[in-house]
């Protein structure tokens, strides 16, 4: 996919598309940036896990995972579900997926080689 061009000739409503797009884009890399919650999405990537699971995975407290679940929610990248006295999360769409691809590409395939 070819990526935009910004020229003088670029109408404003087309400018405030890429405005609040940048936005979103913005807000969404600020929620990933955080090691804690990547590695929660790097978790939930193979499929739902509970809070009690993330804990163990992450060697973290509850408290830690919880915080950080709650900002993965805010920003609509996790979906919660409660069963019972449990609740699990899982992630809301694609998008986390292929960040996470990427980043592996970039930052992690050569040390699995």
């Amino acid at each position: 996919m070819a990526l935009p061009v910004f020229d003088k000739d670029m109408s404003e409503d087309d400018l405030d598309r890429f405005v609040a797009n940048a936005t979103t884009a913005s807000n969404f890399l600020k929620t990933v940036s955080h090691e804690g919650r990547l590695m929660i999405l790097c978790h939930l990537v193979t499929g739902e896990k509970s809070v009690t699971e993330l804990e163990e995975l992450l060697a973290a407290r509850q408290a830690a995972v919880s915080q950080q679940l709650s900002r993965l929610r805010l920003e609509g990248l996790v979906v919660p579900r409660r069963d019972g006295k449990a609740i699990y999360y899982r992630l809301a769409d694609n998008r986390p997926r292929r960040i996470l691809e990427l980043v592996y590409e970039l930052f992690c395939a050569d040390d699995c080689d």
